[in-house]
This record gives structure tokens, sequence and C-alpha cells, in this order.
């Protein structure tokens, strides 16, 4: 009865996995660039996106199914603070419109329960987006200096990104 909305499910599934992945390495490379704010905003960006994964893996447990542990896609090996925040912005606005396009579709298959759940994704998404946005447009307007600088007032304890 509910194959269509596990099927969904399995595939955002793997769309987290990709995202947890991909963040995890972004935060390691910021770590060593120095950029200790960047990085943690990535690394708990990454467990959110585990916490997601825990989730769509209840519900497809709740239906019936099997959860599938596969990945969506490759880790892209960028280098950069200012391309990083762009491809991971890239990601999030992908798994928004992913999200609201399985909440319509489960609706469609009479499933409120999941399409409440990828309606709730879809929220969780667009503050992680909007996170990058003002990381990204901070990096434009003021270059990779504004990152250096958090890290310097970071160690003073008084550096904050979010």
């Amino acid at each position: 009865m509910y194959e269509k909305s596990i099927v969904l499910l399995n595939t955002a599934i793997a769309d987290e996995i990709a995202a947890i992945h991909q963040y995890m390495y972004f935060h390691f490379r910021l770590d060593d660039l120095g950029y200790a704010p960047l990085a943690n905003l990535l690394k708990m960006t990454a467990i959110e996106e585990m916490q997601h994964a825990e989730m769509i893996a209840e519900r497809i447990l709740f239906l019936g199914g099997e959860v599938e542990m596969t990945v969506g896609r490759e880790i892209e090996k960028i280098h950069d603070a200012e391309s990083m925040l762009k491809k991971a912005h890239a990601l999030e606005q992908e798994a928004i419109q992913m999200y609201n396009r399985f909440a319509m579709e489960s609706a469609q298959n009479a499933d409120s329960g999941t399409k409440k759940l990828f309606e709730d994704l879809v929220a969780a998404e667009e503050g992680h987006w909007d996170s990058f946005d003002r990381q990204s447009d901070h990096v434009k307007r003021f270059g990779e200096k504004y990152l250096a600088l958090q890290s310097f007032q970071g160690e003073g304890g008084e550096g904050e990104v979010g």
C-alpha cells in the first residue's frame, strides 16, 4: 500500500547520506584551512542531516519497508571556502525542491504522515539554505579574510557563524 512512499523515502535517505558525506568533507577541509567557525557550521549541518536520515528511516520501517543505505552521489573535492558554500547552497536548494515535490506526491498517495515528514524536512533544509546563503554573502562582500577574522575571534570564544 505504501510502496510509492517507501521509494520516495529511500530516495530521500540517499540524498541525506550524500549531503552528510559532502558536508563532513567540507568540514575537514575548512578546519584544515583554519576556518573553525565555518567548519563547525558544516559539521553541525551534517549532524542535522544524520538526524533527518534517522527520521526518514523510522518512517520507512513504520510503513513496513526496507531501509536502503545507498549514497546518492559522489563527493565533490572542493578546496576553497566560497565554492564550498556555493555547493552547499545548491545542495540545500535541490533538497528543498525535492522534498516539496515528494510532499505533494505523498499527498496524492493518501499518505499524510509521509507528507508531513517531507514538509518538516523542507523547513529544516530552508534553515540550512539560509545559513549558507548568509555566509556566502559575507564571503562575497568581505572576501575569505572574513573567515580568517572569524577564526581569530573564535580563539577568544567570541566568533560564531550562524
